[in-house]
């Protein structure tokens, strides 16, 4: 089985404030259903109110991150499943809960994981 990163990024999800507990309940509802069928791995958004940071080898912690991750936000699952296209339809289904297209990568196997 293949680990699969199913996310958007915040600004995607667009829909009025009154709508708020709807979303909320029915990514809620997918996150129970993936769970139920034993495919959920992790998931989450990232905390916007707590900034990034770099961390070298040797300890130091630098404020900030690599240039092309500065705007990393969002929402994030991730999925161990049979193949691709079960990926996809799960991706349909929680691009429903959160009224906004997801983005589908494949994690590279690794048996230590």
């Amino acid at each position: 089985m293949t680990k699969y990163l199913i996310s958007f990024p915040s600004d995607a999800m667009v829909f009025p404030d009154a709508d708020l507990q709807a979303v909320s309940d029915a990514s809620h509802a997918v996150v129970r259903e993936a769970k139920d069928a034993g495919v959920w791995v992790f998931g989450g958004g990232i905390d916007d109110s707590v900034p990034p940071v770099m961390v070298d080898g040797d300890g130091t912690v630098t404020e900030g991150t690599y240039p092309q991750t500065t705007q990393l936000d969002g929402g994030f699952a991730v999925l161990e499943l049979p193949s691709r296209q079960a990926a996809l339809e799960w991706a349909a289904k929680i691009a429903v809960a959160c009224r906004c297209a997801q983005e589908v990568r494949a994690f590279q196997y690794d048996p230590a994981s």
